[in-house]
Order: C-alpha cells, then sequence, then structure tokens
C-alpha cells in the first residue's frame, strides 16, 4: 500500500491473475490484476453503468447480471483472457462493525498458531443478529499476560493470551444476492469484501495508519468509513447516502431530469458557493416539453453544498460518537468518485478540522492510467486484497471465509 506505481514492465513469465469486481450504485468496474513476486500489473480494466443497485444493494437482479456481464467482457477483451473468479467488494448500510475481545488460558507455555486462531476464534463468539453473518474477523492486536500492543504473539511464552478484534458483518439477503448475480454472469466469488477495506489497500500509506488516518469513500449511494491506528483497523461505518443524493437533489431543486442532473453536476457542481461568481448562468435543461431555463451556478452549488456538508457532517459525529476523532493524527483520506467535486478538500478541511487530501490507487503497475482516478479505488484495492490472500498461507480471515464457502458456491 501506498508505494510508488511499478510501471510497465516487460515479463517473461505470466502471473497470476486477480480480479476486482466492484458492484457500485452508479457503476460497475472489473480490474484485472497479474500479480508477480514483485507487484502487480493492472492488465484489464471495465466499467458500465449499474442498473440494478440502489445504495448498495441489489434490487434488480437481472439488470445487476447484466451490467457484471458488459463490464467483465470489456475487462477480458483488453487483458486477452476468460475471467471465471472475482473478489467481489460490498457496502451499504446493513454493513455493521464491531470490536470484540477474545481470551485464551496458555498455563505458562510457548504460543502456537494454533493458539492464535483459538482466541481469535473466541472474539468470535459473539450474539449476532439471525439475518446477519460475518464477513470478516480482523485482528487488531493481542495481549500476552500485561504486555500490550503484541502484532504477532508466536513464540511468545505466558499464562493468557488476550486479543481485540474488529468483526464485520452483512445482510445474508443482500450477500446472497450479489453472490446470486455473480454466478449468474458466469463467475465464482472468490471472497467478498468491505469495500472500505478494499479502497484503504489502494489508497493509505503505512505511515498514515500507523499515525491515524479515516478513510472516507464517497461512492454513488453509500459513504464508507474506515478508521486505522497503529497499523490496524479500528471501526467501520456505513452511511445511506453519496454522490446520487447530490445529483437528485439537483434533479428536485432544478426540475430537470436525473441524467441532466449529473451532467450539470459534473460541468459546474463545487462543494462551495462562496467561491462561486454570483453572475455566472448556465442553462438548465427542464422535464417534458418546456424551454430550458437559465440558473446561476452559485444556486447550483448551494444545493449540492447543502447535502456535502450534511454527509461530512455525519461521518464527522460518526468519529466523535466512536471515540476515534482524538486518533487521527494524519488526516483524512477521501476517495470514491465523488471525491472528484470541486472544492471538496477544502469543504472537508472546515469541518474535520484537519489535513484532508483525495487518495488515487497506487501500489500498482501494468496499465495504471485505465484506473489512475478515485473511482476505481475499489476495484483496485480489491485486486490487492486477493493478492495479499493468494500470497499469504497463514491468514488469519481464513476460518471465518472457510464457514461461508458454501455461500460462495455456485447458486444456478
Amino acid at each position: 500500500m501506498g508505494v510508488e506505481p511499478i510501471g510497465e514492465q516487460k515479463r517473461d513469465v505470466r502471473g497470476n491473475l486477480v480480479v476486482g469486481l466492484d458492484i457500485g450504485t452508479t457503476k460497475i468496474c472489473c480490474v484485472v490484476g497479474e500479480v508477480f513476486q514483485d507487484g502487480v500489473d493492472i492488465i484489464g480494466v471495465g466499467t458500465s453503468p449499474s442498473l440494478g443497485m440502489r445504495k448498495g444493494v441489489v434490487v434488480n437482479i437481472e439488470s445487476t447480471v447484466a451490467s457484471i456481464r458488459k463490464s467483465v467482457k470489456v475487462a477480458e477483451d483488453i487483458a486477452g483472457c476468460d475471467l471465471e473468479s472475482v473478489y467481489v467488494g460490498i457496502a451499504g448500510n446493513h454493513i455493521k462493525g464491531f470490536n470484540s475481545p477474545g481470551i485464551l488460558a496458555i498455563n505458562n507455555r510457548e504460543i502456537k498458531q494454533a493458539d492464535v486462531q483459538e482466541v481469535i476464534t473466541a472474539a468470535q463468539t459473539v450474539k449476532i443478529s439471525e439475518n446477519q453473518r460475518v464477513i470478516h474477523v480482523l485482528p487488531q492486536e493481542y495481549m500476552v499476560d500485561d504486555h500490550t500492543g503484541i502484532q504477532n504473539p508466536l513464540g511468545m511464552t505466558g499464562v493468557r493470551l488476550v486479543t481485540n478484534v474488529h468483526i464485520v458483518t452483512a445482510d445474508i439477503g443482500a450477500v446472497h444476492n450479489l453472490v446470486t448475480c455473480c454466478n449468474k454472469a458466469g463467475l465464482e466469488v472468490a471472497d467478498m469484501v468491505l469495500e472500505s477495506i478494499a479502497s484503504a489497500k489502494a489508497v493509505l500509506t503505512q505511515d498514515e495508519m500507523d499515525l491515524g488516518v479515516v478513510l472516507v469513500d464517497i461512492g454513488g449511494g453509500t459513504t464508507d468509513i474506515a478508521v486505522f491506528y497503529e497499523g490496524t483497523i479500528r471501526h467501520t461505518c456505513e452511511l445511506g447516502l453519496g454522490g446520487h443524493n447530490l445529483t437528485n437533489d439537483l434533479s428536485v431543486g432544478l426540475r430537470t431530469p436525473l441524467a441532466e442532473a449529473e451532467r450539470l453536476k459534473e460541468d459546474y457542481g463545487s462543494a462551495l458557493s462562496a467561491v462561486i461568481k454570483s453572475n455566472h448562468v448556465v442553462d438548465v435543461p427542464s422535464v417534458g416539453d418546456r424551454e430550458p431555463r437559465r440558473v446561476t451556478q452559485k444556486v447550483l452549488v448551494d444545493i449540492i453544498e447543502a447535502r456535502m456538508v450534511e454527509i461530512l457532517e455525519m461521518v464527522n459525529r460518526e468519529l466523535v460518537v466512536s471515540g476515534q476523532k482524538n486518533r487521527i493524527n494524519a488526516g483524512i483520506v477521501l476517495t470514491g468518485g465523488t471525491s472528484l467535486l470541486v472544492n471538496l478538500v477544502d469543504l472537508a478541511e472546515q469541518i474535520f478540522d484537519m489535513p484532508v487530501r483525495v487518495g488515487y490507487p497506487s501500489g500498482i503497475g501494468g496499465r495504471v492510467d485505465d484506473v489512475y482516478t478515485p473511482r476505481c479505488t475499489t476495484g483496485v484495492g480489491l485486486v490487492l486484497y486477493g493478492r495479499d490472500h493468494q500470497m499469504s498461507a497463514t491468514d488469519q480471515d481464513t476460518g471465518v471465509m472457510d464457514k461461508m464457502r458454501g455461500l460462495f458456491k455456485k447458486i444456478m
């Protein structure tokens, strides 16, 4: 994470393929990566409009399947290969994240890998809703007797092993529908990954995660929050608001079709109305046979700013309530398509009262230009996440995925 692109290189051998599939509310992005010992080359990218999703949840399976097929076909043609297995991102306000402790008696002997797995399993023994399923169990730190802040306790000796883990759960229906859509599109799901965790792989540096940083991924239908401190994840949260809300507000406020509202947002949008000249006028198409109207750009931006202030203030309240805000020493990293909104960094710095930057995918080679945008952060992050899982022989999340493997088999 956070290293410079390794650039185009001529390879003598083929690497393993890893595919990330970001099934978003406004677009579906398929990113194909080829994994080598010295890095990952992006060899294919395909995007298509997302027609069957709302706020990160499938609302029309057939439309979503058709959109997946389109993006995958483009990625396959560019990469020159057939795709079979994908790492899929999941988001939505049905996602729940919480911390849980686990304790294991060691009885003054050396700690083995089986002990680490057992204490993680003990931390998972918490009651969750019947309609929720665990998708991540992420160890934060370990404690051996009175020694705290341990990242890897293997080989240590003590009486008691304690861990804190961050558990992420998702609605079983939402998971099932995403898997169904992938299966119907001819794809198997290798793993399902919280989108903010995937995006963090692509845009955060190790220094930021050590000091304390918040990733705010503002997509079309949701805003995903992930807090990192001392090198590990501390808090996650999903908000059911995103860039589509800005577009919808413009559509309603200016009485213009959604497609035109999206165009106006991209062409004339800003997060700060104070910097807009009051005499600058734009043409706004009307609905039906009515003539277009002329509206000042400031009126348009006032609508956008009001919604962006609401979203960012909700994020700020979440950080305060979670008790994490005083740990954020490296600031905020914004990503996702909406992070490209003009002057958003300035507005965010006013609201959070800390440094803010926009995160672009890094740590990749190959077709870098095709994915060098915050819109592709999750897709690239899913590839990097998949790379890490393939290369890690002792992945601490494997136990969880084994339990869910039945969900990810073809169910057609």
